[in-house]
């Protein structure tokens, strides 16, 4: 009767430990998994921004006969740019619809040049990726409107 009742109290400390480890184990692939596809997220989402900010540029373009100078920058779609060269028919209520300039998927600003250097007729507008500095590869690549 001793052997039944000990046999009944529980758990082996292998026991334990093997579960321990699967569950382990299985953490680290669906980590992975979910790791990789929050990278592919967030490039997906900031290029989807850059998109969006290039529309509301173009529009600021056609309504002005210019693009927003480098000075000006990407302020000038949501606040009415006071120096030269001086918009003529800017929109009442800006170019975007929330008021405010997106940050990219990193939560940094949005950089941009006019003329570009990649598109020395229009603009360049990029995201400088997850590192915040230029240059990078993978994740950390700058992202714009010219690749």
């Amino acid at each position: 009767m001793r052997t039944n009742r000990r046999r009944q109290r529980g758990f082996t400390l292998i026991e334990i430990m093997a579960v321990v480890v699967i569950i382990g184990m299985l953490m680290a692939i669906v980590g992975n998994a979910i790791v990789g596809n929050i990278r592919k997220a967030r490039i997906t989402t900031t290029r989807a921004q850059i998109q969006s900010l290039e529309t509301a540029i173009t529009t600021y373009q056609m309504d002005n006969g210019r693009f927003p100078s480098t000075d000006q920058g990407l302020r000038a779609l949501i606040e009415k740019p006071t120096g030269a060269p001086e918009p003529y028919d800017w929109r009442p209520g800006g170019y975007l619809s929330k008021k405010e300039l997106p940050r990219d998927a990193w939560g940094n600003e949005f950089q941009y040049a006019a003329p570009g250097e990649h598109n020395p007729d229009s603009f360049d507008l990029w995201s400088l990726g997850g590192d915040a500095k230029p240059g990078g590869v993978e994740e950390e690549a700058d992202l714009g409107n010219w690749a």
